[in-house]
């Protein structure tokens, strides 16, 4: 037995690990492999005459990847016309996000744990053209023949089809399933509503470094989250479900197989803190790949046979993400009341800073705070009042979302404000402490500041650390239950 090191630019995940290695063991003389996706090195074990480097390229060039005996630093760079689209395209898209977001309908489009479940149809989609296309929908391909072979000519289309809709019920039931199981754990998990914003911040966090590796960042390669190989190695062995019904079990432990999507994914499950809103968003992550994988079955064809095709949506692809993962660790951030780019003024409109002397008039005894609520945010979303004097806030609704229809600040009163559309309504407190309160909405999306002052004016914690909205941080237990789903 003799080893052969290969440096493999192209790879930037689990399951490209996998993809290299059972591709290379189809070859006779290789024995065993190992790839690595943190050094983007192959370790090849083989008899007799070592892998031609030449066939090996040839081999994976249509998957874009690379071979080479020494490791090359120069970085492919993107044709001119292929940023042109690549840019052109996740701007478009982007816009339209924020259009969405302006009138309304951020909640159907954001990815956090109490997201509108067609948001997770959505990202499922889009999973199954990328990652899980090349992994998954690669075993679905290798298996075509076995489960042909498992029928007569005569047989219908219907029975033919047989074992790809066991396979894809298997991962739907299983996702559904496990992804309850997930969010039961995450119910006894969530103490507070600092830990729920902080484990949310993590996923998004995970989401970020994914958006990196598909974008080919080479500094973040090393970072991969996933369960032991030797298990996705079992999953991924096509030999270990031969029968007419391994196909579902097969597709059922699709849910233990390396794609940054499904860790995504099952990071927001647990964080939803709940066995059904947990169950649902795999499920519906799952029904979103359903149309690629079924449809990669049922034609035997694999997705995207043009190279230049697969590379743009990948990093497409990887641009959504990044933006989604930017969005979300915005929102904890205003949950957590630390500085984001909520805190940004644009415009006079939607940030109306107070002067020192610009308090709210007192009205029988009670200092009368106005503001209205839009879907996209609050105005003015900056105020300031007195300590010690209490306040009648009365908050207007003039069109707001699934998200921004409930007011939080735990530093100034418990609970939530619930709106009405249309309707003005009114929250009474008393602000003890001098400093800066935050308030958002219970999902941390949009967010505002109330200022306390002391008699000369003043705020002793002008340069200190906001104090937090006490948002649920996407419905992560506490508070916003009320307004979920809008």
């Amino acid at each position: 037995m003799k080893e052969q090191i290969y440096f493999v630019k192209g790879m930037h995940c689990a399951s490209c690990e996998l993809i290299v290695e059972k591709r290379l063991l189809q070859e006779k003389e290789i024995e065993a492999v190992d790839a690595s996706t943190t050094d983007g090195r192959v370790v090849v074990e083989y008899k007799g005459k070592r892998p031609v480097l030449a066939k090996l390229n040839k081999i994976f060039k249509k998957e874009g990847y690379s071979f080479s005996k020494n490791k090359s630093k120069k970085k492919k760079e993107e044709k001119p016309d292929d940023l042109l689209i690549i840019a052109g395209t996740s701007l478009a898209i982007i816009i339209g996000f924020v259009w969405l977001s302006k009138s309304g309908l951020s909640a159907l489009v954001s990815v956090n744990a109490k997201s509108a479940l067609p948001m997770f149809l959505g990202f499922g989609l889009l999973a199954g053209l990328s990652s899980c296309a090349a992994l998954v929908g690669g075993i679905v391909l290798s298996m075509s023949k076995q489960w042909s072979d498992m029928h007569g000519v005569d047989d219908s289309i219907l029975k033919k089809s047989e074992p790809h809709l066991l396979f894809n019920l298997g991962r739907l039931i299983s996702y559904g399933i496990l992804g309850a199981l997930l969010g039961a754990i995450g119910s006894v998990l969530q103490l507070s509503l600092a830990f729920s914003s902080v484990l949310i911040l993590g996923v998004s966090v995970m989401m970020l470094l994914l958006a990196l590796q598909m974008l080919g960042v080479e500094a973040f390669q090393r970072f991969q989250i996933r369960v032991p190989k030797f298990v996705t190695r079992y999953v991924s062995d096509e030999k270990n479900f031969s029968g007419r019904y391994m196909p579902f079990l097969m597709g059922a432990l699709t849910f233990f197989l390396p794609c940054g999507f499904t860790i995504t994914i099952q990071g927001l499950a647990l964080a939803s803190g709940s066995a059904v809103q947990g169950g649902l968003i795999m499920l519906f992550f799952a029904l979103g790949t359903l149309p690629v994988l079924l449809g990669i079955g049922l034609s035997s064809v694999k997705f995207s046979e043009k190279p230049h095709l697969a590379n743009r949506f990948l990093k497409v692809a990887g641009v959504l993400v990044l933006f989604f993962a930017l969005f979300n660790i915005n929102s904890q951030l205003n949950i957590l009341g630390w500085a984001s780019l909520s805190d940004i003024s644009f415009g006079s409109s939607s940030a109306v800073e107070a002067l020192d002397n610009d308090l709210p008039p007192i009205v029988n005894g009670k200092q009368v705070l106005k503001m209205d609520a839009l879907a996209y945010g609050y105005e003015p979303n900056n105020l300031k009042v007195k300590a010690g004097v209490p306040v009648k806030w009365e908050i207007t609704d003039k069109g707001t979302s699934g998200c921004t229809n409930a007011v939080m600040s735990r530093g100034l009163f418990d609970g939530e404000i619930a709106l009405t559309r249309g309707q003005t309504t009114i929250k009474e407190f008393t602000p003890e402490e001098p400093g800066k309160y935050k308030f958002s909405c219970w999902m941390g999306m949009v967010s505002g500041v109330i200022e306390v002052v002391d008699d000369s004016g003043k705020s002793p914690t002008v340069n200190e650390e906001v104090i937090p909205s006490g948002a649920s941080g996407c419905g992560c237990g506490g508070g916003g239950g009320t307004s979920c789903g809008g």
